[in-house]
């Protein structure tokens, strides 16, 4: 049996989860129009992550300095984990979107969850559940079905877009089960600063320190860099850190599918755009596997320490 203090927890996972796939939905788009207007993924992506990393600097220097702590044996982890994680994830994702069109690069990073199950099966040697595996192929067929992949010309796309999707795929796996391990020690927010700045870092190195800020920008465009920079980036990867922390990432990356309903949303919303009978359906059957998830908690292991983190927020 699951305690209250758990169930409550496990749900406040998903919740976490959720709201970071909205957020990431509503950047998808924004970066989509700056893309349009000019602005190269090697530029966003600098900004992005250096915006980010200075962000949320700021806010841990002023509301809880303590996160800021870690060990210094623990340095090459964060290093791997911003290195192969976060700036590998940042770069492929944007990359993938600036090649082919939203609803494809979003379909085939969302293939992670699928390469979570396999490593943990096959190499952590884990047991993986029956409602998981029926959980993981019917998110991965909502999210095929939501994104009208039945009318996709997959086999024609650019293809650095597709490699640049499969390899986003990928590293957000990494990004998901690697991040994990170090949630075992550390707060979401220190393992997601840390990527951050290890992402900040390369990409002021492989791109000239700061070129990208020093470009012309419209107002509009200025104001939609904030917001990715901010609830595109921070808000949305600490919260997604926060939920594996409590569901785990194998959860957590089938529950994220819920980012290509929340794109398709935003289109319906402020872009007029309709969705297929077929695109609804898989919309609800996301929903579905994502509502038996968060039900069948028996299977979210949290332990002490995860509960009062949790409890802190």
């Amino acid at each position: 049996m699951v305690n209250s203090k758990t169930a409550s927890v496990s749900k406040l996972g998903y919740i976490y989860v959720v709201t970071a796939a909205i957020l990431w939905a509503s950047a998808g788009s924004a970066s989509k129009f700056l893309f349009n207007a000019g602005v190269s993924p090697d530029q966003l992506v600098q900004i992005r992550v250096t915006m980010a990393s200075l962000a949320l600097f700021l806010w841990i220097v002023i509301f809880s300095r303590h996160l800021l702590k870690i060990a210094f044996k623990d340095l090459p982890y964060v290093m791997f984990l911003g290195t192969f994680g976060m700036a590998a994830v940042q770069y492929t994702y944007l990359l993938a979107i600036s090649k082919i069109n939203v609803a494809s690069a979003i379909l085939l990073q969302y293939q992670a969850p699928v390469l979570i199950i396999l490593y943990s099966a096959f190499v952590l040697k884990e047991k993986i559940s029956k409602i998981t595996l029926a959980a993981i192929v019917a998110s991965t067929a909502g999210c095929y079905l939501v994104v009208g992949a039945y009318n996709l010309e997959l086999f024609s796309m650019n293809r650095m877009g597709v490699v640049a999707g499969i390899l986003a795929a990928c590293s957000f796996a990494f990004y998901s089960m690697y991040g994990e391990y170090g949630m075992r020690k550390y707060s979401p927010i220190t393992i997601t600063f840390y990527a951050l700045l290890v992402a900040a870092v390369i990409w002021n190195l492989v791109e000239k320190p700061f070129s990208a800020f020093q470009l012309e920008y419209s107002v509009a465009q200025w104001g939609w860099i904030c917001f990715i920079g901010i609830f595109g980036t921070v808000v949305p990867f600490t919260l997604y850190f926060k939920g594996i922390s409590l569901i785990r990432s194998a959860r957590a990356g089938i529950t994220a599918t819920l980012e290509p309903i929340a794109a398709g949303l935003i289109a319906y919303l402020f872009l007029g755009e309709s969705m297929e009978p077929l695109q609804i359906a898989g919309a609800v059957l996301v929903i579905l596997v994502i509502i038996v998830l968060q039900l069948n908690k028996e299977e979210d292991t949290l332990t002490p320490e995860q509960l009062r983190m949790a409890s802190e927020g």
